[in-house]
Formats: structure tokens, C-alpha cells, sequence
């Protein structure tokens, strides 16, 4: 990889947990109360939609049950954790627990792309999750077993969305934007019966519903995941999940502004220990599974 492609991906990348930094604040402020599945379903479906129509590409072959699974890792059974422990969490809490994702990771890439696991590796993964402590977690902080298990799952499925689209590759001849058209439409097609099951439908949606959820559609999902997936094929595994630590970052911030929120010394070490895991974990990260094999043509096989 070129040193100009080599500082641009992580970048590039971090732009996507960035915005998903906001999904608290726009979850807690905006979207209706009690709703988490409603929330995530919306959030995937629609934007899946619109990418599909776009491209008008579907999977074939082994591609059906892979996008399927893809796409119930990496969004739907994804969002629907992750919107459980934003609403029955602190969003401290939530993204202390999310923060044990990397590791998680480091296991699944040693076992499905033979990456090793090496000691610093280790130290980096926990001196990232020091630092969200730091950043995010209050005294006054309260657990809820729901919500705990909740963003255990979360991160557990975050991590094997991340493993499993680096080990089966984009197919040759379909784009990033149909890659991520199929996972957000079958992500969103297994959160719908659920939804309206578990949750109904709303009554009503007022205007600052309406405008949490085009922003969930079009930033955190049409956008977010573009980017996230871009990322994937770039990056090695690891250093990709280290970079959804921005999220409790902006997270912070954006408390911070808008919700009258205190920034302490504490909390902007643990920001810049963040940082610097993150800056360690991309440069020492080598690219995960590569073992010399042109990937067009890897890609061009499982596609068929």
C-alpha cells in the first residue's frame, strides 16, 4: 500500500464510526421513546433499498446466504443491540462495553484469516478500552443487565461482520454501494417482522422524529456504511475495529455541546489514549488474510 493510501484509508474510515458517534444523541433527542427495533429497522431498510434500486444488482449463487448473513451481523442484529443499550444505558457504558469489540476481533481473525496475535496487539486493545473508560464512564453511571448484554452482543456481532466481509471479499463485478445495498436490505428485511411484532407501528411520527430518522438513513447508513466497508477491503481487521473508538469520542463531544454535558482532564487523556491506540493499531496491523492471491480473481470465484 502506498504512504499516501496508507494515512488516507484509516482517515477515510473513521468518518463512518464517527457518525455513528451521534447515534446517542440522536436517538435519546429525536427518535421515539421505547422503540429501538423500529429505530434500527428504519435505519437499515430504506437505505438498502435505495442502494439496490440504484444498482440493480442482486446476489447470486453462494452470495444469497452470505449477503444474509453479512447482513444480519453487520446491521440487523447489530443495530437492534445497539439501539437496546443506547436506550436502557448510559451512552458511557454502552461504549465501554462496544469498546471490547477489537479484541473480539483479534480472536475471529487468528481463527478465519490465520492473522497472528501478537502481545502488542493485546496491550493496544487494552489500553483502548483504558481509554474509553476514561472518556465515558461517570460515577454516577448505572447498569442495567438488559442493556449490558445488549452491547455485548453488539460488539460481538460488530466484530464478526468485520471478519467475516474480510474473509469473503466483495464479489468481482459488484460495487461497493450494491455490496452494501444488499447487507442494509437484508439486514433491514430480518429486523421488519420482528418490528412490527415485537413494536407495531407508531401512530404518529412528529417533525424531530422524521428528521432523526432521514439522518440515521442517509449519514449513519447510506454514508456510514459505504465507508465502513470501503474501509474493510482496505485495512487490516484489527485496525478497522479499533477505528469505531471515534465513536465515544464524537459521542462526548457532541454531549458536551449539546446536551450541557461536563469535559473533564480525565476524559481528554482518555481521549488521547484513544487516539494513540488507534494510531498504533494501524501502523502495526498487517493486512488481514492476505496470502499473496490476487483478490480480483478470489473474488471472481466465490462471486460464481
Amino acid at each position: 500500500m502506498k504512504s499516501g493510501g496508507r494515512l488516507l484509508d484509516p482517515v477515510v474510515t473513521t468518518l463512518a464510526p464517527a457518525v455513528w458517534g451521534s447515534t446517542y444523541l440522536v436517538t435519546t433527542e429525536l427518535l421515539p421513546a421505547g422503540r429501538p427495533l423500529l429505530a434500527a429497522a428504519v435505519r437499515a431498510l430504506p437505505a438498502g433499498l435505495i442502494l439496490v434500486g440504484i444498482g440493480r444488482v442482486l446476489p447470486r449463487g453462494v452470495w444469497w446466504w452470505r449477503a444474509f448473513v453479512l447482513g444480519t451481523l453487520n446491521i440487523g442484529a447489530f443495530f437492534y443491540f445497539l439501539f437496546v443499550a443506547a436506550y436502557r444505558l448510559p451512552g458511557g457504558v454502552a461504549a465501554l462495553i462496544m469498546s471490547f469489540q477489537p479484541m473480539i476481533v483479534l480472536i475471529l481473525a487468528a481463527l478465519l484469516l490465520g492473522d497472528r496475535i501478537r502481545f502488542v496487539h493485546v496491550v493496544a486493545c487494552v489500553v483502548g478500552a483504558t481509554g474509553v473508560a476514561l472518556l465515558v464512564i461517570r460515577p454516577t453511571a448505572a447498569l442495567d443487565l438488559v442493556g449490558v448484554a445488549a452491547a455485548l452482543a453488539g460488539a460481538a456481532c460488530m466484530a464478526a461482520g468485520i471478519v467475516f466481509t474480510k474473509r469473503w471479499k466483495r464479489p468481482a463485478g459488484v460495487s461497493l454501494l450494491q455490496f452494501t445495498g444488499w447487507q442494509l436490505t437484508t439486514g433491514g428485511l430480518v429486523l421488519l417482522p420482528v418490528t412490527v411484532l415485537a413494536e407495531g407501528l407508531p401512530g404518529e411520527l412528529d417533525g424531530p422524529n422524521i428528521a432523526g430518522f432521514i439522518y440515521l438513513v442517509v449519514l449513519g447508513s447510506l454514508v456510514g456504511y459505504s465507508v465502513w466497508f470501503r474501509g474493510i477491503e482496505r485495512l487490516s481487521a484489527l485496525a478497522v475495529s479499533f477505528l469505531a473508538f471515534a465513536s465515544p469520542i464524537v459521542a462526548t463531544v457532541l454531549g458536551y455541546f449539546f446536551l450541557d454535558q461536563v469535559l473533564t482532564g480525565v476524559q481528554v487523556i482518555g481521549a488521547l489514549i484513544i487516539i494513540g491506540s488507534v494510531v498504533f493499531a494501524n501502523l502495526s496491523a498487517a493486512p488481514s488474510g492476505e496470502r499473496g492471491k490476487p483478490v480480483e480473481k478470489s473474488r471472481e470465484t466465490a462471486y460464481r
